[in-house]
């Protein structure tokens, strides 16, 4: 895991978890994200985490994370996982659970299942979803066809490459 800001991680399911104040404490590297955990970041934070089954997890400031369901064997086809995503900017690279098995991310708007692609979701304030698929640089198998129609100026400039700099192996 690598944490920047104010980043922390709930664990509501612990059998014995100690209070000292209403606030939990700042996450680090190395900490570890259980089944049931709720992971936050504040206005300044932002944390990457990689699983088991290699999905890498990137959290953008004011964003809630809870795992839900991790289910990861790697001789496994019964793998599966679930993530709830509150509000926030997400972006991950899907491991071997979505190639394996069942992989879901639930949003306020709707339950996506996932088979391996590298998503981007945002969830604003006022509940508003956007979700975008990214594709890594020389890995489009899509075909430009010649265009049917001329393209105005304005749209032409629209084109705009997205750099996730997702946290793989960190």
């Amino acid at each position: 895991m690598t944490a920047t800001g104010s980043v922390t991680i709930e664990h509501p399911s612990a059998v014995v978890q100690a209070a000292l104040s209403d606030q939990p404490p700042q996450a680090k590297v190395g900490d570890r994200v259980y089944l049931g955990d709720v992971v936050q970041t504040g206005a300044d934070g932002r944390v990457g985490i990689n699983f088991t089954d290699g999905t890498s997890f990137n959290l953008s400031s004011n964003a809630k994370m809870a795992m839900t369901e991790f289910v990861y064997d790697p001789n496994g086809k019964s793998n599966s996982t679930l993530f709830k995503l509150a509000n926030g900017t997400f972006t991950f690279v899907a491991g071997n659970i979505a190639k394996t098995g069942d992989m879901k991310i639930d949003t306020p708007a709707a339950t996506m299942g996932i088979r391996g692609t590298t998503p981007r979701i945002e969830i604003s304030d006022d509940g508003t979803v956007r979700f975008a698929t990214l594709v890594e640089e020389g890995k489009s198998k899509l075909i430009r066809k010649p265009a049917t129609r001329a393209v105005p100026q304005s749209e032409q400039n629209l084109h705009h490459r997205f750099n996730p700099n997702i946290c793989r192996g960190c």
